[in-house]
């Protein structure tokens, strides 16, 4: 029987349905809201699972690419291991849940949700929490209560539930609450700077919108009507509890109170060894139960100690945060290395800049594609003093990584101001508590000294939370810069990191069911305190990012062009960008809006690049000066090259402000020389003045046009002439062979290497201007065959054209064709 259970959350209908799918499941939902439709399901064992002292449960999250009409990437084409953002969503699911089941229940429990349908504006991930939590609850498996979640964004100064997607951009906060119908059970959060108490009120603003969905989940239990299976805790062998108790107290204050973690593990060990050498003669058979039963006075002896007198087994007090170090530029050729020490928690963390080409490309069901700061994290065995195989990074490994990202990804300077790829490798070298938050350090201290423009520091603590049990319920104890043995034997970890004016990055890992607003509100108070112990130890070692990269550290040059250019310089197939590359060494990365990044680590391979750009899209301005290089010179004047390429021609008139007989008199081949264009005509000639660069004034029309001579006016060639040429020996005596109005004097019209140009092997019958023009006008470059020009038999001043040949008008022969 199909049952379905709707309300209406951030102003959009949510539903939970069961009965319809997975009836094989041990509970099945699927909930939809907007177009994003999740089905989660939940199977538990019927026998609990021998040998283990540990609550066997495992959270899946399936990201089917169908479900956003997309289909996977690479060869394989079909879903392969879990992504990093469907791990994060895992372990987002879990937290809230673990704490719900019965103590000492070992049955497997898995759940796994699959996103069916995604809209890419409500968040499949929060859908998951929920769906989870109403399979749970029409299943036959023990759980104490459902489990509402929401999300929380700050936009327009406004506290939002469930925000879209395309609304986050603009908040100042991402925050994910689950929690109970009187509890808190999870958050996490990122935001920009913001204040504590902002932060409180978001948690209570989310808490309080959460209710509608556990409402709705109660009303699908109780039509479903599904009876719990009954879950009896093993009983407790009171004397042999006794046994071990009487034994291990007296030892424990020698052994559990010492600051040094080597030192401490190696006393307890040597207890628990004392202890099993005692009574596993007189109870060979419950070695087990003698191992758990001295963990828990372990675990009773350190919180006690900690409510009852305030002492910590390093003997700190509940705010004092443990010696701090800090190291920076520790590797002479990474961009940026920094070393964080805090305690007997170390952390090396590394900077790399790469080029805006080098950023992750992100292939999942976001509409979001790539993103420009990665932070990795790893936890190699040896920082816990374990022998272990070395493996990929783990699930730990990757949601710790995340959330230092996320802290500092808050402060990282937009593309705009700082056009690279920055990635942060952080590295545990020894750990005892809170190494996400020491990555955060470390991670700023090494973006610092790579000389990245952060806008802030950001550091990062964790507190941890004692609760009083019998005799001492209602007692409660903050722990700031939480160890090992305290995150291990403790309520919380309540991780924060942020900068002076804000928090960036919250956290929040319960083992109890849900805590108060009270007791919240002193962790993100005692937070703060130690933060900025941390952040001033950070400031004396290095107080601002460094004004100089490394020298090993690509340079990015952004030049801006034409978009109707981009293709220009791609290339078809993208054959020019590579050959660019190759020949200069440089990264390029071209935007849509035309912005070209040029990453080198050498300023000739920018150089070469950035002209090499330049030369395929820059065009030419007249009335702009320029400074170039005389290539070559003829008798009415010099060639000059004044972009990569691009040459124009000064005539023998303009080279100087007094009268020149010959080009060589004033400039030589290879001279620079600064010169201003005046003209750039219909076939996109160019021509320029030196004189008028020196004076700073534009020869008139008429100058210009006297100096063509009679009948040639910015067309070429004007009536009677056939499109002839300019520039020879004898004016009066054309050479044999050529038509009237062809090209005067040996050698012919004048023309560049850019797109015809000016060439200095001119035009035969009918006198073109190009280069190497032959036959037809062409102004050098290589048409199509035909019988005229584009406009005509003849085209504009270019003459009839004249006999075919066979390699068409203006073309090469065959054997000398490209």
């Amino acid at each position: 029987m199909i049952h379905r259970q709707e309300a209406v959350i951030g102003g959009r209908v949510m539903s939970i349905e069961t009965g319809r799918v997975a009836e094989q499941a041990s509970g099945a939902v699927l909930v939809r809201y907007g177009d994003t439709v999740i089905l989660a399901t939940v199977v538990g064992s019927d026998e609990p699972r021998e040998g283990i002292d540990f609550f066997p449960l495992t959270v899946d999250v399936e990201e089917r690419m169908y479900a956003a009409g997309k289909i996977p990437g690479g060869f394989i084409k079909r879903e392969g291991r879990a992504s990093e953002h469907a791990i994060l969503a895992c372990r987002l699911a879990d937290r809230p849940l673990r704490p719900l089941f019965p103590k000492g229940y070992r049955n497997d429990v898995q759940i796994v949700i699959t996103v069916l349908s995604a809209d890419q504006e409500n968040d499949p991930d929060i859908m998951g929490i929920v769906g989870s939590s109403a399979a749970l609850c029409v299943s036959d498996i023990p759980f104490a209560s459902p489990v509402g979640a929401v999300r929380v964004g700050y936009i327009d100064n406004q506290l939002v539930i469930n925000p879209f997607e395309s609304q986050m951009g603009q908040s100042r906060l991402d925050l994910s609450i689950a929690g109970t119908s009187d509890a808190v059970m999870m958050v996490e959060a990122g935001a920009k700077e913001l204040p504590e108490g902002l932060m409180l009120e978001a948690v209570r603003f989310g808490q309080e919108a959460l209710q509608d969905i556990i409402k709705m989940q109660e009303k699908l239990m109780a039509a479903v009507n599904r009876a719990k299976q009954p879950f009896v805790p093993a009983p407790v062998d009171e004397a042999l509890k006794a046994k071990v108790a009487e034994f291990v107290r007296p030892r424990f204050d020698a052994a559990v109170n010492n600051p040094n973690k080597t030192a401490r593990s190696a006393a307890l060990s040597m207890v628990h060894a004392e202890l099993i050498s005692a009574l596993g003669v007189e109870f060979p058979d419950r070695l087990k139960d003698i191992t758990a039963f001295y963990e828990k006075e372990l675990k009773t002896y350190v919180r006690n100690n900690i409510l009852d007198h305030g002492l910590r087994p390093d003997g700190r007090d509940l705010k004092t945060i443990r010696p701090i170090s800090c190291e920076v530029g520790l590797l002479p050729r990474t961009h940026g290395s920094a070393l964080f020490t805090r305690g007997q928690t170390q952390v090396l963390s590394v900077v790399t800049l790469g080029s805006p080409g080098e950023e992750q490309i992100l292939d999942n069901l976001g509409s979001s594609e790539s993103k420009r700061f990665m932070h990795h994290y790893n936890f190699p065995p040896f920082s816990t003093g374990e022998s272990k195989p070395l493996r990929g990074p783990g699930r730990r490994e990757i949601g710790h990584g995340a959330l230092a990202e996320r802290a500092v990804a808050a402060v990282i300077p937009s593309q705009d101001e700082f056009p690279y790829t920055i990635r942060a490798v952080s590295d545990v070298l020894s750990s005892n508590g809170s190494t996400s938050m020491g990555s955060v350090c470390g991670a700023t201290l090494a973006l610092m000294d790579a000389g990245v423009p952060i806008h802030a520091p950001v550091a990062g603590v964790a507190m941890g939370l004692i609760t009083g049990e019998g005799e001492r319920v209602g007692k409660w104890a903050v722990l700031s810069d939480i160890q090992g043995i305290e995150d291990a034997l403790g309520d919380m970890d309540f991780k924060v990191a942020g900068t002076a004016d804000g928090v960036t990055a919250l956290q929040m890992d319960i083992k109890v069911k849900g805590i108060t607003y009270e007791i919240m509100a002193k962790a993100l108070e005692q937070a703060r305190e130690g933060r900025m112990y941390i952040m001033e130890k950070m400031l004396d070692t290095i107080d601002a990012p460094r004004e100089d990269l490394s020298e090993f550290a690509p340079r990015i040059q952004t030049i801006k062009i034409n978009p109707d250019k981009i293709g220009a310089v791609i290339g078809p197939g993208g054959k020019m960008i590579r050959k660019i590359q190759e020949e200069s060494g440089a990264k390029i990365d071209i935007e849509d809006d035309g912005s070209v990044n040029i990453s080198a680590t050498s300023g000739e391979a920018m150089q070469h690049a950035v002209d090499a750009v330049r030369a395929l899209t820059e065009e030419i301005e007249v009335g702009r000066i320029y400074t170039g290089t005389v290539r070559r010179l003829v008798e009415f004047g010099a060639f000059v090259e004044i972009l990569p390429g691009k040459e124009g021609l000064v005539r023998t008139s303009q080279l100087a402000d007094y009268q020149v007989m010959r080009p060589e008199d004033v400039v030589s081949v290879g001279d620079e020389i600064t010169v201003m264009v005046i003209e750039v005509d219909p076939q996109g000639r160019v021509n320029l003045s030196r004189r008028a660069a020196l004076s700073g004034e534009m020869p008139s029309q008429a100058e210009m046009d006297s100096e063509r001579g009679p009948g040639r006016g910015p067309s070429r060639g004007g009536p009677g002439r056939m499109g002839g040429g300019y520039g020879g020996r004898d004016r009066d005596n054309p050479l044999p062979g050529r038509a009237p109005g062809g090209g005067y004097g040996d050698r012919g019209g004048y023309g560049g290497r850019d797109r015809g140009g000016y060439g200095d092997r001119g035009g035969r019958s009918g006198g073109g201007y190009g280069d190497r023009d032959r036959s037809g006008g062409n102004f050098g470059q290589r048409r199509p065959m035909g019988p005229g020009g584009p406009s005509g038999p003849s085209g504009p001043g270019r003459g009839p054209g004249g006999p075919r040949r066979e390699g068409g008008f203006g073309q090469r022969p065959p054997e000398r064709r490209w």
